[in-house]
């Protein structure tokens, strides 16, 4: 009965890539062509940040030019795609664009993406959205990410062990140094979720890092609440030249 359900519903609705529309083999997946051109992060990468580097790992750290003058308040970063091509029009539809179903095999690929990072009790954490906009865009991308990669990693998610108190303007095309000062003192931790971070690795998710600003301020509270390490997953990396 259940097959003849899911049959009649495939029918009706079968599935299309989400990138462009297009009938696909398999619900929430990309066509051939959608696939070769959204830019996965492979190979060698920044350890700090996801962001992907020239040349082989030879077993020492590497570190992109960026984390190298700026030092990071987390222990290690990956991020799944670069923030250009077909990777920016989903997570800007993800973002702004009411398509939150889009989560669902973002997370996957972050999966994949930050599987060297997971460790045992380990607790997912979102980065927090402000009331106001969670109101106007009716849920928070990045806490829809952290629950699905949750599920998929077999990882602790808590959606509200961060707030953000204060409603920061909008960080696009301000440098790294505006960012930081812009964001001091806007994020704190929940004070009914604080045990549940200290002592234990907490890992950071966000939909788009750029200088990385809003994840070091999100770091720095977990830090000072009493986290062990710090870890940052991100769907997709602004690369410097983007």
């Amino acid at each position: 009965m259940w097959q003849r359900i899911q049959t009649a519903v495939a029918l009706i609705y079968p599935p299309r890539c989400m990138g462009c529309g297009e009938l696909t083999e398999t619900d929430f997946g990309l066509c051939g062509t959608c696939w070769r051109e959204t830019p996965f992060i492979g190979g060698t990468v920044c350890e700090s940040c996801g962001v992907p580097l020239p040349g082989i790992a030879d077993g020492h750290r590497i570190e992109c030019d960026d984390c190298m003058k700026t030092t990071r308040p987390w222990h290690d970063g990956r991020a799944a795609l670069m923030y250009q091509g077909k990777a920016r029009a989903l997570v800007l539809a993800l973002k702004h664009g009411d398509r939150p179903e889009l989560a669902r095999p973002a997370a996957r690929w972050m999966t994949q993406a930050g599987r060297e990072l997971f460790h045992p009790d380990m607790l997912v954490a979102p980065v927090p959205l402000h009331w106001t906009r969670l109101l106007k865009r009716r849920y928070n991308q990045s806490a829809l990410l952290a629950q699905y990669l949750g599920k998929e990693a077999g990882l602790e998610v808590c959606p509200d062990l961060l707030l953000r108190r204060v409603q920061t303007p909008v960080l696009d095309g301000k440098t790294a140094a505006q960012r930081a000062e812009t964001l001091e003192n806007a994020i704190s931790a929940h004070p009914k979720r604080v045990k549940r971070m200290q002592g234990r690795d907490v890992l950071l998710v966000d939909d788009v890092m750029t200088s990385g600003a809003t994840l070091a301020a999100c770091a720095r509270v977990c830090l000072a609440s009493g986290a062990n390490h710090i870890f940052v997953l991100v769907l997709a990396r602004v690369a410097k030249d983007a």
